[in-house]
């Protein structure tokens, strides 16, 4: 792993030069896919989970590329469900690399992201699968991802994130995510208000017909009942509405992207319709598909893993995911519960932290090995910033490693789960503490 690791896992290069150079060298296997690309600011790896979930319940064969990963570059690489094979993996990487440094001169040397995105497009071509399902890195007009069309192009929400990268304003930012949408692709998205226009005006200008999803659109869906073992949901489409359907990923947040998830089945049977390869999903394989959907890291529910207390893994890394994140545990009675919390530098941790404060967490501010992470006792500052006047636990304090966070988490007083969050990468760091499984990076 040594090759990709020494690229940078945090870098950020955007530009399609360097990830055309690697696809012309591989033969351009994207080409022979088809499927989505899917972006969005939150949910768009939800939405993958369970349309993924659904397809596979059908007996197609899904090729994902979902990001970011958590513990191993593998998970970045699936075929049905699956991560590739050590060796495999090492195959496909191998192969890019030879390919990586060559021209890099013109272009500059490809990023850690650049190479796994080659790779991705190479193992599930090579996978002939029937349906590929790609999540957009970051924003994606510059994104790697971008170097393909897959026919379908899915959005799933615009919100503030990576401004630095994407613009302050929501209309900046929805203008790079809509980029994806291309020439007579169909489109599907959840965003709405500000978000929504820049959607609207790149579907009408390269004529993409949009199926839209949420309160009021064709595809939504209304939150019956929520609990540990996910939600249920009456599921509205133009064909009418699917009763009491369960959702296995947890928080009523999950209504909103299995509603884009259901636009998006359907975008792409219409375009395996019109490739001549039809696609049939009845009843009992959607609602089969959807009660299997599992997302690793978002509010995953690890039952009595530390002192025999339960964790909940959750990468809710800006204001939006933490809002959801703070709901979903509001349903399930959470409250007061010990929180394990990192942060990377150039998000809105205020904000994220303002959005959890109600829940009156008792929090352990730690980082993942990295310069870019923020340091505990900036956490803390914060923290106090935002919940002035808390007192012993729920006061916070510092502990300089995840294990140990978790450890000193634990110990708290109560019986609730320790919640993680803050960042996918703290996520990541603990979560391969709790499944044994050596990380990559």
């Amino acid at each position: 792993m040594a090759g990709i690791q020494r690229r940078g896992r945090f870098g950020v290069s955007l530009g399609l030069a360097r990830i055309n150079r690697l696809l012309d060298g591989l033969d351009r296997p994207d080409r022979s896919l088809h499927g989505a690309l899917v972006g969005g600011t939150n949910g768009k790896g939800s939405v993958v989970a369970l349309a993924g979930a659904v397809l596979r319940a059908a007996g197609l064969r899904v090729g994902a590329m979902p990001k970011p990963h958590l513990v191993t570059y593998r998970e970045r690489i699936t075929i049905d469900g699956r991560m590739l094979s050590k060796p495999e993996f090492a195959r496909v990487i191998e192969r890019v690399l030879e390919l990586a440094d060559a021209d890099a001169a013109t272009d500059g040397s490809p990023t850690e992201f650049e190479v796994l995105t080659a790779a991705g497009f190479l193992a599930i071509s090579e996978a002939q699968v029937d349906v590929a399902l790609v999540e957009v890195g970051l924003g994606g007009r510059l994104d790697a991802t971008n170097a393909t069309d897959l026919g379908v192009a899915a959005i799933t929400t615009v919100a503030h994130d990576h401004e630095r990268h994407l613009g302050r304003t929501l209309a900046a930012i929805g203008t790079e995510k809509a980029a994806i949408i291309k020439p007579g692709d169909l489109a599907v998205t959840g965003a709405a208000a500000r978000g929504l226009r820049p959607i609207l005006d790149r579907c009408a200008a390269v004529s993409a017909p949009l199926r839209r999803a949420g309160p009021g659109q064709p595809w939504d869906a209304r939150v019956l009942a929520t609990g540990w073992d996910g939600i249920t949901v009456d599921l509205r489409t133009p064909d009418g509405t699917l009763p009491g359907v369960r959702i296995g990923l947890l928080g009523s947040h999950q209504a909103a992207n299995a509603a884009v998830a259901m636009a998006l089945l359907d975008a792409l049977r219409e375009d395996g319709e019109r490739r001549g390869r039809p696609m049939v999903v009845d009843e009992a394989t959607l609602r089969a598909g959807l009660a299997r959907a599992h997302w690793p890291g978002r509010l995953e529910r690890f039952p009595a893993a530390v002192a025999g207390r339960d964790v909940v893994l959750d990468g809710a890394h800006n204001p939006s995911g933490a809002r959801a994140l703070a709901r979903a545990l509001d349903e399930l009675g959470v409250r007061r519960f010990p929180l394990v919390f990192g942060a990377m530098r150039g998000k809105r941790v205020t904000e994220v932290l303002r959005a959890l404060a109600p829940l009156e967490p008792q929090p352990v501010f730690t980082s993942v090995a990295d310069p870019h992470a923020h340091r505990p006792a900036e956490l803390l500052r914060a923290w106090r910033r935002v919940a002035p006047g808390v007192h012993g636990a729920s006061a916070g304090v510092t502990v300089a490693s995840p294990p140990d966070a978790l450890e000193r988490a634990a110990s708290f007083a109560g019986h609730g789960p320790v919640v993680v969050a803050g960042s996918l990468y703290l996520v990541g760091a603990v979560r391969a503490g709790l499944t044994g499984e050596a990380p990559d990076a």
